[in-house]
């Protein structure tokens, strides 16, 4: 852990020039304020303010300024920067003027729903992430062309698999910043690519969620690629996902959600966490799957799940328990992908866990079925219900949750709803390029 002081020497011994004092707003985009070296003390202080009006989802102009509360654990250089203008970053926490806690701020809401879990004497949610993203070749000025670097298919080499070098060097960016990678590979469809974190405390996955995000998009421009988190950017071939993997643990570090002698030996704490997940997972939905082209992803035939179950090996239900046992034992939720926001997303499923483990809700039988290959009367017999179809209807879920709702807070449900049905009344009034192919000859 790293204190104040910590980083004044840190920054005096790298000779670092800049600081990005960043946050994430509503939807989940990162955001900087960057300031000189000499504002360090005042950034420590709490004292660098924003213009909150201009952030999606924070306030209105007539109230608009909020202080940024950096956490000097989160300090980081970034390594892609020369030393001429030699840069660090620190996460930050968004306050209201009075100094008070923002609602709005995804991080704070965060950390609000894991001390919500401590007061209930569990110490620690560990999240492992899994987030996917398409690799494509960048025209001369550094624009994104339509052609995906290569045609390479799951685990496949170089060099079939052309962005490997690329991949390497995000990955060992990531280790110069402190973001633990257990592996990386090629992904199932051409152009796509996955790199699996370690283990990690909630809110520090997220921090690095949002940090692999930067990094991603800075390397591939080096490589002459462009980067992108959009769940389906290629009509017919698999999109990307964002898996978490969940493990609740005590404060002498031993896994909750193992039991030897439990169902598939998980825990009664865990199979109610599973049965609150999986009561939640509408409303889950829309946070975790929060653009009108995630929907195109959550469709039989492209891995992503649509089921509401979960099984062990089966990796057609919306949660799998993967085989690691003991310490490993954990949840992995396979429905979300890496347009969401890594803050809400983990809030809301948190929620959803304690409301299973507060009102013991029983976790149905695990299915070990292909949930594709069964017919809707067999899904019907087995409690198999369906994810949302469309952003609009996962929204309406979402409203109607009041566990998840709470789970994220009203003020940033409000704003994120508010946004989110925005964003589909503009889809739904723009023309496309296919209704022009289809209906132009009427």
């Amino acid at each position: 852990m790293y204190s104040a002081d910590d980083v004044r020497n840190m920054a005096k011994d790298e000779n670092v020039k800049y600081l990005r004092m960043t946050f994430t707003d509503v939807l989940g985009a990162l955001k900087n304020i960057e300031i000189p070296i000499s504002s360090l003390d005042a950034a420590l202080n709490n004292q660098i303010k924003i213009d909150g009006s201009s952030i999606e989802g924070f306030l209105p102009i007539e109230h608009s300024d909020m202080l940024l509360y950096p956490d000097p654990d989160s300090w980081e250089i970034y390594p892609w920067i020369d030393d001429d203008n030699k840069t660090a970053a620190m996460i930050c926490d968004v306050h209201n003027q009075d100094g008070s806690e923002f609602p709005g701020d995804p991080r704070t809401v965060l950390k609000d729903e894991l001390a919500k879990m401590n007061d209930k004497g569990i110490a620690q949610l560990n999240i492992g992430a899994e987030p996917e993203f398409f690799l494509f070749k960048a025209d001369e000025d550094g624009n994104p062309t339509m052609d995906v670097n290569d045609d390479a298919f799951y685990f496949d080499v170089e060099p079939k698999d052309k962005g490997v070098a690329c991949r390497r060097a995000i990955v060992n960016t990531l280790n110069q910043m402190n973001i633990h990678c257990e592996a990386d590979h090629h992904e199932a469809a051409a152009g796509q690519h996955e790199v699996d974190f370690k283990y990690a405390d909630a809110l520090k996955t997220a921090d690095d969620v949002q940090m692999f995000k930067l990094v991603v998009k800075e390397i591939a421009s080096r490589y002459g690629l462009a980067a992108t988190f959009m769940p389906k950017p290629i009509t017919g071939i698999n999109g990307s996902g964002e898996h978490f993997n969940m493990s609740l643990f005590d404060k002498d570090g031993n896994n909750d959600f193992y039991d030897k002698d439990g169902k598939e030996q998980l825990s009664d704490l865990a199979l109610n966490y599973l049965g609150g997940v999986l009561k939640h997972a509408k409303a889950i939905t829309a946070i975790a799957n929060p653009t009108i082209n995630s929907y195109k992803r959550l469709v039989p035939g492209y891995e992503a799940p649509t089921y509401i179950a979960w099984g062990t090996a089966n990796r057609t239900p919306l949660v799998r328990v993967p085989s690691g046992r003991g310490i490993a034992t954990r949840l992995e939720l396979r429905s979300g992908d890496p347009s969401c926001n890594a803050y809400l997303a983990i809030a809301a499923a948190l929620a959803a866990g304690l409301d299973g483990i507060d009102n013991k809700i029983a976790a149905p039988d695990p299915v070990d079925r292909n949930i594709y290959d069964m017919t809707a009367d067999e899904r019907k017999a087995a409690g198999i219900t369906q994810l949302p179809g469309s952003l609009t209807e996962a929204l309406d879920d979402l409203e109607a949750d009041k566990v998840i709702v709470d789970g994220i807070g009203d003020y940033a449900c409000k704003k994120f709803v508010a946004a989110k049905r925005h964003e589909n009344e503009i889809y739904r009034t723009n023309v496309s390029p296919w209704e022009h192919s289809y209906y132009f000859d009427c």
